[in-house]
Protein backbone atom coordinates (compact mmCIF):
# COMPACT_ATOMS: atom_id res chain seq x y z
CA UNK A 1 0.00 0.00 0.00
CA UNK A 2 1.27 3.46 -0.88
CA UNK A 3 1.02 5.45 2.30
CA UNK A 4 1.87 9.14 2.60
CA UNK A 5 2.99 10.84 5.80
CA UNK A 6 2.10 14.51 6.07
CA UNK A 7 5.06 16.77 6.74
CA UNK A 8 5.12 19.90 8.87
CA UNK A 9 7.83 22.18 7.51
CA UNK A 10 7.75 22.03 3.67
CA UNK A 11 11.32 20.82 3.37
CA UNK A 12 10.86 19.33 -0.10
CA UNK A 13 9.44 22.55 -1.50
CA UNK A 14 12.19 24.61 0.07
CA UNK A 15 14.88 22.27 -1.30
CA UNK A 16 13.62 22.88 -4.84
CA UNK A 17 12.73 26.54 -4.29
CA UNK A 18 16.20 27.63 -3.16
CA UNK A 19 17.92 26.95 -6.52
CA UNK A 20 14.88 28.36 -8.39
CA UNK A 21 15.03 31.64 -6.46
CA UNK A 22 18.81 31.57 -6.73
CA UNK A 23 18.50 31.31 -10.51
CA UNK A 24 16.36 34.44 -10.61
CA UNK A 25 18.73 36.36 -8.34
CA UNK A 26 21.77 35.23 -10.33
CA UNK A 27 20.19 36.33 -13.60
CA UNK A 28 19.41 39.72 -12.05
CA UNK A 29 23.03 40.47 -11.09
CA UNK A 30 24.31 43.45 -13.15
CA UNK A 31 26.36 42.53 -16.21
CA UNK A 32 29.47 44.16 -14.78
CA UNK A 33 29.34 41.92 -11.70
CA UNK A 34 30.02 38.59 -13.36
CA UNK A 35 32.20 37.27 -10.55
CA UNK A 36 29.49 38.11 -8.00
CA UNK A 37 27.01 36.10 -10.08
CA UNK A 38 29.33 33.11 -10.06
CA UNK A 39 29.79 33.22 -6.29
CA UNK A 40 26.06 33.68 -5.74
CA UNK A 41 25.30 30.63 -7.87
CA UNK A 42 27.91 28.58 -6.02
CA UNK A 43 26.58 29.61 -2.59
CA UNK A 44 23.02 28.80 -3.64
CA UNK A 45 24.10 25.35 -4.85
CA UNK A 46 25.89 24.71 -1.55
CA UNK A 47 22.78 25.80 0.35
CA UNK A 48 20.74 23.35 -1.73
CA UNK A 49 23.23 20.62 -0.86
CA UNK A 50 22.69 21.31 2.85
CA UNK A 51 18.92 21.06 2.37
CA UNK A 52 19.30 17.80 0.43
CA UNK A 53 21.39 16.46 3.31
CA UNK A 54 18.55 17.40 5.70
CA UNK A 55 16.10 15.49 3.50
CA UNK A 56 18.35 12.42 3.69
CA UNK A 57 18.76 12.79 7.47
CA UNK A 58 15.02 13.15 8.10
CA UNK A 59 14.14 10.26 5.81
CA UNK A 60 13.55 6.97 7.65
CA UNK A 61 14.40 4.02 5.36
CA UNK A 62 12.15 1.61 7.24
CA UNK A 63 9.33 4.12 7.62
CA UNK A 64 6.43 4.85 5.31
CA UNK A 65 7.00 4.65 1.58
CA UNK A 66 6.58 8.36 0.80
CA UNK A 67 7.78 10.72 3.49
CA UNK A 68 8.05 14.49 4.06
CA UNK A 69 4.86 14.68 2.01
CA UNK A 70 3.12 17.87 0.93
CA UNK A 71 -0.26 18.11 -0.77
CA UNK A 72 -2.10 21.26 -1.82
CA UNK A 73 -4.90 21.95 -4.28
CA UNK A 74 -3.63 23.36 -7.57
CA UNK A 75 -6.08 23.01 -10.49
CA UNK A 76 -9.23 21.81 -8.71
CA UNK A 77 -11.40 21.41 -11.82
CA UNK A 78 -9.01 18.76 -13.18
CA UNK A 79 -7.97 17.15 -9.92
CA UNK A 80 -4.39 18.38 -10.22
CA UNK A 81 -2.57 18.80 -6.93
CA UNK A 82 0.81 20.10 -5.87
CA UNK A 83 1.75 16.80 -4.26
CA UNK A 84 5.25 15.87 -3.16
CA UNK A 85 6.83 12.95 -1.35
CA UNK A 86 10.10 11.04 -1.43
CA UNK A 87 11.00 7.40 -1.20
CA UNK A 88 14.54 6.07 -0.82
CA UNK A 89 15.23 6.19 -4.56
CA UNK A 90 14.16 9.83 -4.75
CA UNK A 91 16.29 10.73 -1.72
CA UNK A 92 19.40 9.15 -3.29
CA UNK A 93 18.92 11.00 -6.58
CA UNK A 94 18.14 14.33 -4.92
CA UNK A 95 21.40 13.95 -2.98
CA UNK A 96 23.27 13.11 -6.21
CA UNK A 97 21.85 16.18 -7.98
CA UNK A 98 22.59 18.55 -5.12
CA UNK A 99 26.10 17.09 -4.78
CA UNK A 100 27.07 17.46 -8.44
CA UNK A 101 25.77 20.99 -9.11
CA UNK A 102 28.46 22.82 -7.04
CA UNK A 103 31.16 20.87 -8.92
CA UNK A 104 29.49 21.67 -12.25
CA UNK A 105 29.45 25.36 -11.37
CA UNK A 106 33.09 25.35 -10.25
CA UNK A 107 34.19 23.42 -13.33
CA UNK A 108 32.36 25.88 -15.58
CA UNK A 109 33.69 28.94 -13.74
CA UNK A 110 35.12 30.48 -16.93
CA UNK A 111 32.96 28.72 -19.54
CA UNK A 112 30.60 31.67 -19.89
CA UNK A 113 33.04 34.56 -19.62
CA UNK A 114 32.33 37.19 -22.30
CA UNK A 115 33.51 36.08 -25.70
CA UNK A 116 32.87 38.17 -28.80
CA UNK A 117 32.06 36.33 -32.01
CA UNK A 118 31.92 37.36 -35.65
CA UNK A 119 28.26 38.26 -35.16
CA UNK A 120 29.20 40.49 -32.20
CA UNK A 121 27.30 38.31 -29.76
CA UNK A 122 28.31 37.98 -26.11
CA UNK A 123 27.81 34.94 -23.93
CA UNK A 124 25.91 36.03 -20.78
CA UNK A 125 27.76 34.78 -17.71
CA UNK A 126 24.82 35.34 -15.37
CA UNK A 127 22.49 33.47 -17.69
CA UNK A 128 24.74 30.42 -17.82
CA UNK A 129 24.77 29.90 -14.07
CA UNK A 130 21.12 30.88 -13.67
CA UNK A 131 20.11 28.21 -16.18
CA UNK A 132 22.13 25.56 -14.32
CA UNK A 133 20.36 26.43 -11.06
CA UNK A 134 16.96 26.37 -12.79
CA UNK A 135 17.66 22.89 -14.14
CA UNK A 136 18.66 21.79 -10.64
CA UNK A 137 15.37 23.09 -9.20
CA UNK A 138 13.27 21.28 -11.81
CA UNK A 139 15.17 18.01 -11.51
CA UNK A 140 14.91 17.96 -7.72
CA UNK A 141 11.19 18.74 -7.88
CA UNK A 142 10.68 15.97 -10.44
CA UNK A 143 12.24 13.48 -8.00
CA UNK A 144 9.76 14.70 -5.37
CA UNK A 145 6.54 14.92 -7.41
CA UNK A 146 3.86 12.30 -6.69
CA UNK A 147 1.23 14.00 -8.84
CA UNK A 148 1.59 12.68 -12.38
CA UNK A 149 0.55 15.94 -14.04
CA UNK A 150 2.98 17.96 -11.92
CA UNK A 151 5.74 15.54 -12.87
CA UNK A 152 4.87 15.91 -16.54
CA UNK A 153 5.10 19.72 -16.34
CA UNK A 154 8.55 19.47 -14.78
CA UNK A 155 9.62 16.72 -17.19
CA UNK A 156 8.94 19.04 -20.11
CA UNK A 157 9.89 22.38 -18.55
CA UNK A 158 13.48 21.34 -17.86
CA UNK A 159 14.02 21.06 -21.62
CA UNK A 160 13.91 24.85 -22.00
CA UNK A 161 16.96 25.78 -19.89
CA UNK A 162 18.82 22.74 -21.23
CA UNK A 163 18.15 23.87 -24.81
CA UNK A 164 19.80 27.23 -24.13
CA UNK A 165 22.70 25.67 -22.24
CA UNK A 166 23.47 23.37 -25.18
CA UNK A 167 22.87 25.82 -27.99
CA UNK A 168 24.13 29.01 -26.40
CA UNK A 169 27.35 27.86 -24.75
CA UNK A 170 29.96 25.70 -26.44
CA UNK A 171 33.52 24.53 -25.91
CA UNK A 172 36.29 27.07 -25.90
CA UNK A 173 37.95 24.57 -28.20
CA UNK A 174 35.81 25.80 -31.08
CA UNK A 175 33.93 28.83 -29.77
CA UNK A 176 34.28 32.35 -31.03
CA UNK A 177 35.09 32.68 -34.72
CA UNK A 178 33.96 29.25 -35.98
CA UNK A 179 30.49 29.75 -37.46
CA UNK A 180 30.30 26.06 -38.34
CA UNK A 181 30.73 25.18 -34.66
CA UNK A 182 27.85 27.51 -33.78
CA UNK A 183 25.70 25.75 -36.37
CA UNK A 184 26.62 22.37 -34.90
CA UNK A 185 25.65 23.55 -31.42
CA UNK A 186 22.32 24.81 -32.73
CA UNK A 187 21.71 21.49 -34.47
CA UNK A 188 22.52 19.55 -31.30
CA UNK A 189 20.23 21.76 -29.19
CA UNK A 190 17.32 21.49 -31.63
CA UNK A 191 17.75 17.71 -31.93
CA UNK A 192 17.78 17.40 -28.14
CA UNK A 193 14.62 19.50 -27.90
CA UNK A 194 12.71 17.75 -30.70
CA UNK A 195 13.44 14.22 -29.50
CA UNK A 196 12.39 15.02 -25.95
CA UNK A 197 9.36 17.05 -27.00
CA UNK A 198 8.06 14.18 -29.13
CA UNK A 199 8.50 11.84 -26.19
CA UNK A 200 6.79 14.35 -23.92
CA UNK A 201 3.81 14.78 -26.25
CA UNK A 202 3.25 11.02 -26.36
CA UNK A 203 3.49 10.97 -22.59
CA UNK A 204 0.92 13.79 -22.38
CA UNK A 205 -1.58 11.65 -24.27
CA UNK A 206 -0.91 8.83 -21.79
CA UNK A 207 -1.27 11.21 -18.82
CA UNK A 208 -4.67 12.31 -20.12
CA UNK A 209 -5.64 8.68 -20.66
CA UNK A 210 -4.61 7.86 -17.10
CA UNK A 211 -6.85 10.63 -15.79
CA UNK A 212 -9.78 9.35 -17.86
CA UNK A 213 -9.55 5.84 -16.41
CA UNK A 214 -8.40 6.74 -12.87
CA UNK A 215 -10.19 10.02 -12.24
CA UNK A 216 -7.16 11.76 -10.71
CA UNK A 217 -3.43 12.28 -11.15
CA UNK A 218 -2.26 11.24 -7.68
CA UNK A 219 0.31 8.45 -7.87
CA UNK A 220 -0.28 7.46 -4.26
CA UNK A 221 -4.08 7.38 -4.56
CA UNK A 222 -4.05 5.36 -7.78
CA UNK A 223 -1.52 2.88 -6.41
CA UNK A 224 -3.46 2.53 -3.16
CA UNK A 225 -6.72 1.97 -5.05
CA UNK A 226 -5.08 -0.73 -7.13
CA UNK A 227 -3.60 -2.36 -4.05
CA UNK A 228 -6.95 -2.64 -2.22
CA UNK A 229 -8.79 -3.79 -5.35
CA UNK A 230 -11.07 -0.75 -5.74
CA UNK A 231 -9.60 0.18 -9.12
CA UNK A 232 -8.46 -1.90 -12.07
CA UNK A 233 -7.45 -1.08 -15.65
CA UNK A 234 -8.37 -3.10 -18.70
CA UNK A 235 -5.32 -5.00 -19.92
CA UNK A 236 -5.08 -3.29 -23.31
CA UNK A 237 -5.63 0.14 -21.77
CA UNK A 238 -2.89 -0.42 -19.23
CA UNK A 239 -0.46 -1.56 -21.90
CA UNK A 240 -1.14 1.44 -24.13
CA UNK A 241 -0.70 3.86 -21.23
CA UNK A 242 2.50 2.10 -20.19
CA UNK A 243 3.93 2.47 -23.70
CA UNK A 244 3.12 6.18 -23.69
CA UNK A 245 4.96 6.75 -20.43
CA UNK A 246 7.84 4.40 -21.21
CA UNK A 247 8.52 5.95 -24.63
CA UNK A 248 9.09 9.38 -23.08
CA UNK A 249 11.31 7.94 -20.36
CA UNK A 250 13.29 5.88 -22.88
CA UNK A 251 14.04 9.03 -24.88
CA UNK A 252 15.23 10.83 -21.77
CA UNK A 253 17.23 7.84 -20.47
CA UNK A 254 18.34 7.40 -23.42
CA UNK A 255 17.62 3.86 -24.69
CA UNK A 256 18.47 2.51 -28.13
CA UNK A 257 17.14 3.40 -30.74
CA UNK A 258 16.01 6.72 -29.18
CA UNK A 259 19.54 7.67 -28.12
CA UNK A 260 20.96 9.59 -31.08
CA UNK A 261 20.44 13.05 -29.58
CA UNK A 262 22.84 12.37 -26.68
CA UNK A 263 26.22 12.20 -28.53
CA UNK A 264 25.40 15.45 -30.36
CA UNK A 265 24.28 17.22 -27.20
CA UNK A 266 27.23 16.10 -25.07
CA UNK A 267 29.71 16.69 -27.87
CA UNK A 268 28.67 20.28 -28.51
CA UNK A 269 27.95 21.35 -24.92
CA UNK A 270 30.62 22.47 -22.49
CA UNK A 271 31.97 19.66 -20.29
CA UNK A 272 30.00 20.84 -17.19
CA UNK A 273 26.78 21.01 -19.21
CA UNK A 274 27.53 17.56 -20.64
CA UNK A 275 27.75 16.30 -17.05
CA UNK A 276 24.47 18.06 -16.27
CA UNK A 277 22.84 16.20 -19.16
CA UNK A 278 23.98 12.65 -18.54
CA UNK A 279 24.66 12.61 -14.79
CA UNK A 280 21.61 14.62 -13.68
CA UNK A 281 18.87 15.22 -16.26
CA UNK A 282 18.93 11.78 -17.89
CA UNK A 283 18.44 10.16 -14.48
CA UNK A 284 14.90 11.52 -14.48
CA UNK A 285 14.07 9.00 -17.21
CA UNK A 286 15.33 5.91 -15.39
CA UNK A 287 13.91 7.15 -12.08
CA UNK A 288 10.49 7.58 -13.69
CA UNK A 289 10.57 4.00 -14.98
CA UNK A 290 10.79 2.82 -11.39
CA UNK A 291 8.36 5.29 -9.88
CA UNK A 292 5.66 5.53 -12.55
CA UNK A 293 5.90 2.64 -15.03
CA UNK A 294 6.25 -0.15 -12.48
CA UNK A 295 3.95 1.33 -9.87
CA UNK A 296 1.11 2.51 -12.13
CA UNK A 297 1.26 -0.27 -14.73
CA UNK A 298 2.57 -3.46 -13.06
CA UNK A 299 0.97 -5.94 -15.46
CA UNK A 300 2.06 -3.99 -18.54
CA UNK A 301 5.58 -3.68 -17.13
CA UNK A 302 5.87 -7.45 -16.88
CA UNK A 303 4.33 -7.84 -20.35
CA UNK A 304 6.90 -5.47 -21.90
CA UNK A 305 9.91 -6.77 -19.95
CA UNK A 306 11.30 -9.21 -22.58
CA UNK A 307 11.35 -6.52 -25.28
CA UNK A 308 12.87 -3.94 -22.94
CA UNK A 309 15.59 -6.37 -21.85
CA UNK A 310 16.50 -6.87 -25.53
CA UNK A 311 16.63 -3.09 -26.13
CA UNK A 312 18.78 -2.66 -23.01
CA UNK A 313 21.20 -5.33 -24.25
CA UNK A 314 21.45 -3.61 -27.62
CA UNK A 315 22.19 -0.32 -25.82
CA UNK A 316 24.92 -1.97 -23.75
CA UNK A 317 26.75 -3.57 -26.65
CA UNK A 318 26.00 -0.97 -29.33
CA UNK A 319 27.01 1.97 -27.12
CA UNK A 320 30.24 0.25 -26.11
CA UNK A 321 31.13 -0.70 -29.71
CA UNK A 322 30.63 2.87 -30.92
CA UNK A 323 32.66 4.18 -27.99
CA UNK A 324 35.56 1.98 -29.11
CA UNK A 325 35.57 3.60 -32.54
CA UNK A 326 35.28 7.23 -31.47
CA UNK A 327 37.91 9.85 -32.30
CA UNK A 328 36.24 12.55 -30.18
CA UNK A 329 36.80 12.35 -26.41
CA UNK A 330 33.40 13.74 -25.42
CA UNK A 331 31.45 11.62 -27.88
CA UNK A 332 33.28 8.57 -26.55
CA UNK A 333 32.03 9.36 -23.04
CA UNK A 334 28.53 9.92 -24.47
CA UNK A 335 28.41 6.49 -26.11
CA UNK A 336 29.83 4.93 -22.96
CA UNK A 337 26.93 6.51 -21.05
CA UNK A 338 24.44 4.96 -23.49
CA UNK A 339 25.97 1.59 -22.65
CA UNK A 340 25.74 2.29 -18.93
CA UNK A 341 22.10 3.35 -19.17
CA UNK A 342 21.47 0.01 -20.82
CA UNK A 343 22.74 -1.67 -17.64
CA UNK A 344 20.49 0.55 -15.50
CA UNK A 345 17.37 -0.22 -17.53
CA UNK A 346 18.20 -3.92 -17.65
CA UNK A 347 18.50 -3.93 -13.85
CA UNK A 348 15.15 -2.19 -13.45
CA UNK A 349 13.28 -4.64 -15.66
CA UNK A 350 15.06 -7.75 -14.48
CA UNK A 351 12.34 -7.66 -11.80
CA UNK A 352 14.66 -8.78 -9.01
CA UNK A 353 15.58 -6.93 -5.84
CA UNK A 354 19.31 -7.21 -6.65
CA UNK A 355 18.75 -5.85 -10.14
CA UNK A 356 16.66 -2.88 -9.03
CA UNK A 357 18.91 -2.05 -6.08
CA UNK A 358 21.88 -2.27 -8.41
CA UNK A 359 20.15 -0.08 -11.00
CA UNK A 360 19.42 2.63 -8.43
CA UNK A 361 22.95 2.45 -7.05
CA UNK A 362 24.19 2.54 -10.67
CA UNK A 363 22.33 5.83 -11.23
CA UNK A 364 24.22 7.37 -8.33
CA UNK A 365 27.60 5.84 -9.16
CA UNK A 366 27.32 6.58 -12.87
CA UNK A 367 26.61 10.20 -12.04
CA UNK A 368 29.76 10.48 -9.93
CA UNK A 369 32.05 8.54 -12.27
CA UNK A 370 30.85 10.31 -15.42
CA UNK A 371 31.24 13.67 -13.70
CA UNK A 372 34.81 12.81 -12.71
CA UNK A 373 35.80 11.60 -16.18
CA UNK A 374 34.01 14.27 -18.22
CA UNK A 375 35.10 17.21 -16.08
CA UNK A 376 38.75 16.14 -16.22
CA UNK A 377 38.33 15.64 -19.97
CA UNK A 378 36.95 19.18 -20.12
CA UNK A 379 40.02 20.53 -18.32
CA UNK A 380 42.19 18.63 -20.79
CA UNK A 381 40.29 19.93 -23.83
CA UNK A 382 40.38 23.53 -22.59
CA UNK A 383 44.19 23.35 -22.41
CA UNK A 384 44.78 21.88 -25.84
CA UNK A 385 41.82 23.40 -27.67
CA UNK A 386 40.79 20.12 -29.30
CA UNK A 387 38.41 17.24 -28.59
CA UNK A 388 40.19 14.85 -30.96
CA UNK A 389 42.02 11.95 -29.33
CA UNK A 390 44.72 12.04 -32.02
CA UNK A 391 45.78 15.55 -30.95
CA UNK A 392 47.09 14.29 -27.62
CA UNK A 393 49.98 12.12 -26.47
CA UNK A 394 52.34 11.95 -23.50
CA UNK A 395 50.16 14.13 -21.26
CA UNK A 396 51.08 12.11 -18.16
CA UNK A 397 54.68 13.31 -18.45
CA UNK A 398 53.79 17.01 -18.40
CA UNK A 399 50.58 16.94 -16.29
CA UNK A 400 50.74 13.84 -14.05
CA UNK A 401 47.93 14.84 -11.69
CA UNK A 402 45.58 15.50 -14.59
CA UNK A 403 46.52 12.16 -16.13
CA UNK A 404 46.11 10.34 -12.81
CA UNK A 405 42.63 11.68 -12.14
CA UNK A 406 41.68 10.96 -15.76
CA UNK A 407 42.81 7.36 -15.23
CA UNK A 408 40.77 6.93 -12.03
CA UNK A 409 37.70 8.35 -13.76
CA UNK A 410 38.24 5.98 -16.66
CA UNK A 411 38.77 2.97 -14.40
CA UNK A 412 35.53 3.83 -12.61
CA UNK A 413 33.79 3.93 -15.99
CA UNK A 414 34.91 0.38 -16.75
CA UNK A 415 33.72 -0.67 -13.26
CA UNK A 416 37.07 -1.67 -11.78
CA UNK A 417 36.65 -3.54 -8.45
CA UNK A 418 37.24 -1.15 -5.57
CA UNK A 419 35.55 1.76 -7.33
CA UNK A 420 31.87 2.61 -6.89
CA UNK A 421 30.38 1.50 -10.26
CA UNK A 422 31.67 -2.06 -9.77
CA UNK A 423 29.25 -2.76 -6.92
CA UNK A 424 26.23 -1.52 -8.84
CA UNK A 425 27.16 -3.28 -12.07
CA UNK A 426 27.76 -6.51 -10.15
CA UNK A 427 24.31 -6.28 -8.52
CA UNK A 428 22.65 -5.61 -11.87
CA UNK A 429 24.33 -8.64 -13.42
CA UNK A 430 23.52 -10.89 -10.46
CA UNK A 431 19.90 -9.77 -10.53
CA UNK A 432 19.69 -10.30 -14.29
CA UNK A 433 21.36 -13.72 -14.20
CA UNK A 434 18.81 -14.87 -11.62
CA UNK A 435 15.90 -14.40 -14.03
CA UNK A 436 17.43 -13.98 -17.51
CA UNK A 437 20.76 -15.85 -17.59
CA UNK A 438 21.27 -15.44 -21.35
CA UNK A 439 20.80 -11.68 -21.07
CA UNK A 440 23.29 -11.59 -18.21
CA UNK A 441 25.87 -13.43 -20.29
CA UNK A 442 25.45 -11.07 -23.26
CA UNK A 443 25.66 -8.02 -20.98
CA UNK A 444 29.08 -9.07 -19.69
CA UNK A 445 30.40 -8.48 -23.20
CA UNK A 446 29.78 -4.79 -22.58
CA UNK A 447 32.20 -4.93 -19.64
CA UNK A 448 34.96 -6.24 -21.91
CA UNK A 449 34.31 -3.47 -24.43
CA UNK A 450 34.32 -0.88 -21.62
CA UNK A 451 37.84 -1.96 -20.66
CA UNK A 452 38.86 -1.66 -24.30
CA UNK A 453 37.59 1.86 -25.01
CA UNK A 454 38.72 3.23 -21.65
CA UNK A 455 42.26 1.88 -21.73
CA UNK A 456 42.77 2.72 -25.41
CA UNK A 457 41.60 6.27 -24.70
CA UNK A 458 44.10 6.60 -21.85
CA UNK A 459 46.91 5.07 -23.89
CA UNK A 460 46.40 7.38 -26.87
CA UNK A 461 46.04 10.58 -24.87
CA UNK A 462 48.24 10.15 -21.82
CA UNK A 463 51.09 7.80 -22.74
CA UNK A 464 53.70 7.67 -25.47
CA UNK A 465 55.91 10.46 -26.78
CA UNK A 466 55.01 14.00 -25.71
CA UNK A 467 53.45 15.86 -28.62
CA UNK A 468 54.78 19.33 -29.22
CA UNK A 469 51.32 20.91 -28.74
CA UNK A 470 50.98 19.52 -25.21
CA UNK A 471 54.56 20.06 -24.07
CA UNK A 472 53.68 23.27 -22.21
CA UNK A 473 50.36 21.98 -20.86
CA UNK A 474 49.88 22.99 -17.19
CA UNK A 475 48.71 20.51 -14.57
CA UNK A 476 45.45 20.83 -12.66
CA UNK A 477 45.04 24.10 -10.78
CA UNK A 478 43.61 24.58 -7.29
CA UNK A 479 40.02 25.19 -8.45
CA UNK A 480 40.16 22.13 -10.69
CA UNK A 481 41.54 19.98 -7.88
CA UNK A 482 38.67 21.11 -5.65
CA UNK A 483 36.31 19.83 -8.34
CA UNK A 484 37.99 16.49 -9.00
CA UNK A 485 39.35 15.37 -5.62
CA UNK A 486 35.98 14.96 -3.82
CA UNK A 487 34.56 12.99 -6.75
CA UNK A 488 37.55 10.63 -6.72
CA UNK A 489 37.20 10.25 -2.96
CA UNK A 490 33.50 9.38 -3.35
CA UNK A 491 34.30 6.77 -6.00
CA UNK A 492 36.73 5.12 -3.60
CA UNK A 493 34.44 5.38 -0.56
CA UNK A 494 31.31 4.00 -2.24
CA UNK A 495 33.45 1.35 -3.91
CA UNK A 496 34.31 -0.23 -0.59
CA UNK A 497 31.30 0.90 1.49
CA UNK A 498 28.07 1.35 -0.53
CA UNK A 499 25.85 0.79 2.53
CA UNK A 500 24.90 4.51 3.00
CA UNK A 501 23.10 4.35 -0.35
CA UNK A 502 21.84 0.76 -0.36
CA UNK A 503 20.22 0.99 3.07
CA UNK A 504 18.17 3.96 1.83
CA UNK A 505 17.10 2.49 -1.51
CA UNK A 506 16.51 -1.17 -0.55
CA UNK A 507 13.16 -0.58 1.23
CA UNK A 508 11.91 1.39 -1.78
CA UNK A 509 12.96 -1.47 -4.05
CA UNK A 510 10.96 -3.91 -1.89
CA UNK A 511 7.90 -1.71 -2.38
CA UNK A 512 8.46 -1.68 -6.14
CA UNK A 513 8.83 -5.46 -6.23
CA UNK A 514 5.55 -5.70 -4.32
CA UNK A 515 3.88 -3.38 -6.86
CA UNK A 516 4.68 -5.75 -9.71
CA UNK A 517 3.98 -8.81 -7.52
CA UNK A 518 7.40 -10.30 -8.12
CA UNK A 519 9.67 -12.27 -5.84
CA UNK A 520 13.32 -13.09 -6.34
CA UNK A 521 13.86 -16.46 -8.04
CA UNK A 522 15.07 -19.15 -5.67
CA UNK A 523 18.56 -20.55 -6.35
CA UNK A 524 18.44 -23.79 -8.31
CA UNK A 525 20.37 -25.64 -5.61
CA UNK A 526 17.84 -24.65 -3.00
CA UNK A 527 14.98 -25.50 -5.34
CA UNK A 528 16.48 -28.96 -5.92
CA UNK A 529 16.44 -29.69 -2.21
Amino acid sequence: MSQVVNAGFPLLTVTAAVPAVGAILTAAVPAARRTAAKWLALLVSLGTLVLAALVAIRFEPDGDRYQLAESHAWIKDFGVRYELGVDGIGVALIALTALLIPFIILAGWHDADPLETKSKRWRPTQGFFALILMVEAMVILSFEATDVFLFYILFEAMLIPMYFLIGGFGDRAHAGTDDNAAAQRSYAAVKFLLYNLVGGLIMLAAVIGLYVVAGNFSLTEIAQARANGSFEMATNTERLLFLGFFFAFAVKAPLWPLHTWLPNAMGEATAPVAVLITAVVDKVGTFAMLRFCLQLFPEASKWATPAIIVLALISIVYGALLAVGQRDIKRLVAYASISHFGFIIMGIFAMTSQGQSGATLYMVNHGISTAALMLVAGFLISRRGSRLIADYGGVQKVAPVLAGTFLVGGLATLSLPGLAPFVSEFLVLVGTFARYPVAGIIATFGIVLAALYTLVLYQRTMTGPVKEEVRAMPDLKARELVVVAPLIALLLFLGVYPKPVTEIVDPAVRHTMSDVQQKDPKPEVEAAK
